[in-house]
């Protein structure tokens, strides 16, 4: 299998594991007083230290969650202040469902949102949401990398917009770390959500960054965890984990990225010179500069998407059609819609991101198998 579907998950890196073993054998609640409890109190604060170095923040403003979802759904909820009377919420309509289903369950209790469209590369103007801003906005939201296209967003520039009417912005930042340099107090956000599965770190673990000085109500009661804002026992082993792959990232993110653009594009034209520029059409921005450099997601015209990503699971190739979180939908992707991309590739456009483990020999072995599968798909749809 070759596996080119990184931005749904991403293979544990052996390095990582070994640095979460021992906070897994042996004892110790961060919260407990004796030598034991001391010891995982260390651990997890210099996890917090790590990450924050990284991401330019402060560790009193790093809270560990159980991963991108629960991030988001903390930073959504607690920004609205859902408890009290509905207000006005600002979105980009190409968010993750992480963040798109909590703003329009807030839509459902009666706030008012506003979605402003996107242009046809995927990018979303900063100008045009700030535009929608009202007195009782309570926050804006906008992703930093889109999940599907790659396309980096516009979020400084909105923050920096909402700070003369001093409108929070949360950015899901998901796809971002891990792949490309983010500075929390440069971004100038109030609130940024990452994951850890997405950098080669361990599932079920994630991170909200909240400013100092930031208001954000706690939807988790219990033992007060994490300064009241997300209560219960901290997953030591989880966190040391998160905070050994973003080092792991760290350290190596030049080469990474200069790696990952070379063989993103590289898969990219090797496709449209085999298959011919009609028949493989990129989705997202014309610049490789406004794209994370390992993702592409490609439409081949006039076929079935679903049959496509079938045959290159018989190929061996690992893809996707879009988020893996609503994989199981039959609708079209709601980013491609946002885009307007045209009905006839609306439904046949596959993800292909690439990871840390993919190697140049992956890329070159890959490019027949999704060529012959094209081949096969068009020739099965026009017997039909």
């Amino acid at each position: 299998m070759i596996y080119l579907d990184h931005n749904a998950t991403t293979p544990l890196d052996p390095e990582v594991l070994e640095a979460m073993r021992p906070y897994w054998l042996t004892p110790g609640n961060a919260e407990s007083r004796h030598s034991a409890g001391r010891a995982a109190r260390r651990a997890w604060e210099q996890a917090k230290e790590s990450v924050a170095a990284i991401l330019g923040a402060e560790p009193g403003e790093v809270i560990f969650t159980s991963g991108g979802t629960e991030a988001n759904n903390l930073a959504a909820f607690g920004l609205a202040g859902a408890e009290h009377s509905p207000g006005h919420v600002v979105s980009s309509p190409i968010e993750h469902p992480a963040i798109g289903e909590p703003v329009a369950r807030l839509e459902v209790a009666g706030f008012a949102v506003d979605r402003p469209n996107v242009s046809r590369e995927g990018v979303a103007d900063a100008g045009a949401m700030a535009a929608t801003f009202r007195d009782d906005t309570r926050f804006a939201t906008l992703m930093l990398a889109n999940n599907e296209t790659g396309a980096l967003q516009p979020v400084a520039q909105l923050a920096e917009l909402a700070r003369e009417r001093r409108i929070p912005v949360h950015t899901d930042a998901v796809q971002a770390v891990g792949r490309v340099a983010v500075n929390f107090r440069a971004l100038g956000v109030a609130t940024l959500a990452a994951s850890a599965h997405k950098f080669h770190g361990p599932v079920g673990v994630g991170l909200l960054l909240v400013r100092s000085g930031v208001r954000l109500g706690s939807r988790l009661f219990g033992g007060g965890q994490q300064q009241g804002r997300r209560a219960g026992t901290i997953a030591v082993p989880l966190a040391v984990g998160l905070a050994s792959a973003l080092e792991r990232w760290h350290a190596a993110a030049a080469e990474r990225e200069t790696r990952w653009t070379a063989l993103r594009d590289r898969l990219e034209a090797g496709l449209a010179h085999a298959l011919g520029p009609d028949r493989v059409v990129r989705n997202g921005p014309a610049d490789a500069a406004l794209r994370l450099p390992q993702t592409v997601n490609l439409g081949f015209p006039g076929l079935d998407g679903d049959a496509l990503l079938m045959q290159l699971d018989l190929a061996g190739v690992a893809a996707s059609l879009g988020a893996a979180c609503a994989s199981g939908s039959t609708r079209p992707s709601p980013t491609l819609v946002a885009m307007h991309v045209p009905d006839d590739r609306l439904r046949s456009s596959v993800r292909f991101s690439l990871g840390a483990t993919t190697t140049s020999a992956e890329v070159e072995a890959a490019l027949p198998r999704i060529v012959a599968a094209v081949e096969q798909v068009t020739e099965a749809a026009g017997s039909a």
